[in-house]
Parts: structure tokens; C-alpha cells; sequence
């Protein structure tokens, strides 16, 4: 992970536990997937992935979780959860707005995204 990606990790961890997000694990990873931050919130598992940029030349960070890394967080959703049965489950996405060292916004998006089924 680079130093960016690092930084932003970290300022989403603390912003979350400001609001009362208990951190259940980080870059929790799969063979082929990864999930930035787990968290509780009441007696939802929130799965949540981060991204920080320093500028919006290409686009919001949030655009960058396109449909296949959706589906890849889901997929390691679905393994955690092995552990949670009980659990409701949902997927943000936080964007870290960077100025080199120091962060000029935090964007939480809640349900950002959500598992569809297959007809």
C-alpha cells in the first residue's frame, strides 16, 4: 500500500470512531480481494472501502469502486460474514480528500453500494 492509501486508511479509521464505529478489523483480505476497514455500527457489520486523492482530475474518489471491485468486496463479505450469520450487513464507501499531508475532507457515504441478486 502506498503512503497516500496508508494516511487515508488511517484518517477514515479515526473519523469513523469519532461517530461510534467500533473497528472490527483492517485490510481484511481474500485470495483475490480486499476490504479496507470493518466496522460495527449498532448491530450492522459495515464493510468500508477507502479512497484518497489529492485532486478530482480523474474523476471522484468514489467513482473509483467501479462494479467489478464491488463485487470483489462482496465476495470477501460473504466469507467474513461466515462469522457474523446473524449480522445485517452494508457497504460505504469514504472518500479522504488529501493536500499532500494533511486532510481537507472526509466523505462518508453510507450504502453506497448493495449486493444484487442474480435473476
Amino acid at each position: 500500500m502506498n503512503a497516500k492509501g496508508k494516511l487515508g486508511e488511517d484518517c477514515a479509521a479515526n473519523f469513523l470512531e469519532a461517530k461510534g464505529y467500533s473497528i472490527v478489523a483492517r485490510n481484511f483480505r481474500i485470495r483475490s480481494a480486499e476490504i479496507d476497514i470493518i466496522a460495527k455500527a449498532d448491530e450492522v457489520i459495515v464493510f468500508i472501502e477507502v479512497k484518497a486523492r489529492s485532486n478530482i482530475r480523474h474523476g471522484l474518489p468514489s467513482e473509483a469502486v467501479t462494479f467489478r471491485k464491488q463485487k470483489k468486496i462482496i465476495e470477501a463479505a460473504s466469507i467474513f460474514l461466515q462469522d457474523f450469520p446473524d449480522y445485517a450487513c452494508r457497504f460505504d464507501v469514504v472518500e479522504v480528500y488529501l493536500n499532500g499531508e494533511r486532510v481537507e475532507r472526509i466523505n462518508h457515504i453510507e450504502n453506497a453500494f448493495e449486493v444484487m441478486k442474480e435473476i
